[in-house]
């Protein structure tokens, strides 16, 4: 697959496409996603649970692990945009306004 810019808002689609297709938007509630989405995080916190944090930083040298890290952060992903999609939150800007909040609550303390 080709590198690219795809916006979050075409990747919502997409994935609102492939679960009408499917039959599966009567599942979709927003209660059953984010429990979904905990199991996801916890299968990607599976990849790392008894690794130093040096060691964290080496997940992506092995080509098994590299994968099922991956796929794990496109399930999170991907759970997170369908959220997003039904409770009509816009994360660009969420994540936005949160780094706004974060910055104002944890200020620079003299410079890096």
């Amino acid at each position: 697959m080709p590198s690219s810019i795809i916006h979050v808002r075409a990747l919502q689609d997409a994935l609102k496409a492939f679960t009408l297709e499917r039959g599966w938007q009567p599942y979709n509630s927003p209660k059953n996603l984010v429990s979904a989405l905990s199991v996801e995080a916890a299968e990607l916190l599976e990849h790392f649970v008894w690794l130093s944090p040096e060691e964290s930083y080496t997940v992506m040298g092995n080509s098994d692990t590299a994968q099922g890290v991956r796929d794990e952060l496109a399930d999170v992903f991907n759970l997170l945009l369908q959220i997003a999609d039904l409770l009509e939150v816009d994360l660009e800007s969420a994540a936005l306004e949160k780094m706004t909040k974060n910055a104002v609550k944890y200020p620079l303390e003299g410079g890096v």
